[in-house]
């Protein structure tokens, strides 16, 4: 399975995850969710997966979206 298919997976099996786009070309992830699950919660499923949060000079709510990086 690849990196993308197997965190797509994982992505889906979280309550309250409701879409995810991945980017192999630019190596991000975009996850659409509810007030269901935490920012952190996404976060860390991603980070398990090799895919930690990009780092930016911005300060960024818990309600923006976030982009998460595939360590491939």
């Amino acid at each position: 399975m690849s990196c993308s298919n197997k965190a797509l997976k994982s992505l889906g099996t979280l309550r309250g995850v409701f879409g995810a786009e991945i980017d192999q070309i630019e190596n991000k992830v975009l996850v659409s969710h509810t007030d269901e699950i935490s920012r952190k919660e996404i976060s860390e499923m991603l980070l398990s997966l090799g895919y930690p949060e990009l780092e930016t000079e911005q300060k960024i709510d818990d309600d923006e979206p976030s982009v998460w990086g595939c360590a491939l």
